[in-house]
């Protein structure tokens, strides 16, 4: 069982001076990026309980206690780049207009999603690239989440602290994917992609996307 934010202050933090929770916050970050790359082994099954997942994002709230203390002790939280590039992902995500998502392989062809956000609404279309007649992209279906609930759950996948690119040199062709983020605030569009290799967190976007696929 992990501990409530809480009781990890408790035991952790409480009357630690600033150098101290310093060294606590980077083994906080440390924990956070070795638990990534043990999901994202191509061959990774998680046999423990509490499972990764879960001590995941415990960390993470760990990890924003501890910087709460340290300001309390009167220190000043500097973040990296990949904090900054994650905080300003994270910033521009009620400005989303549309997603667009190609998941498949050479042989199978490719599934085609594309969600559109308009108001209160999030449209889905879908398409395969074999398929024997086009499907305009205009003929969307609202999906059973509003707006606001879809966002919320999309920004608990941390997509800004992906790569860019997750690439394995060692298979030729088997699956590739492409994830599009636009917005509607002038923010240049954000593009991933991955061949044969994923993030940490893949399937939880597929289960978001209602997509078919999945890593393992």
């Amino acid at each position: 069982m992990m501990e409530s934010p809480e009781i990890y202050y408790e035991y952790n933090l409480k009357g630690k001076d600033e150098k101290q929770i310093m060294n606590e916050i980077d083994r906080l970050k440390n924990t956070i990026e070795k638990l990534k790359k043990t999901m994202e082994q191509p061959d990774y099954v998680c046999l423990i309980r509490p499972s990764d997942d879960v001590r995941l994002r415990c960390t993470r709230l760990y990890l924003e206690t501890a910087k709460e203390a340290l300001a309390e002790a009167g220190g000043i939280y500097m973040p990296d780049a990949w904090e900054v590039k994650a905080a300003e992902f994270d910033e521009n995500i009620p400005y989303i207009c549309k997603m667009e998502f190609i998941i498949g392989g050479y042989f199978g062809g490719y599934d085609i999603l594309i969600y559109t956000i308009d108001g209160d609404n999030v449209y889905r279309s879908f398409q395969h690239s074999y398929s024997t007649h086009y499907v305009d992209t205009e003929i969307r279906n609202v999906i059973n989440m509003d707006t606001a609930d879809f966002l919320c759950e999309f920004a608990e996948l941390h997509i800004g602290e992906w790569n860019s690119v997750y690439y394995d040199n060692n298979i030729c062709d088997g699956t590739q994917w492409n994830l599009d983020i636009y917005y509607s605030n002038g923010c240049e569009p954000v593009k991933y992609f991955g061949s044969n290799e994923y993030p940490y967190n893949f399937n939880k976007l597929l289960e978001l996307f209602e997509c078919k696929h999945r890593t393992h």
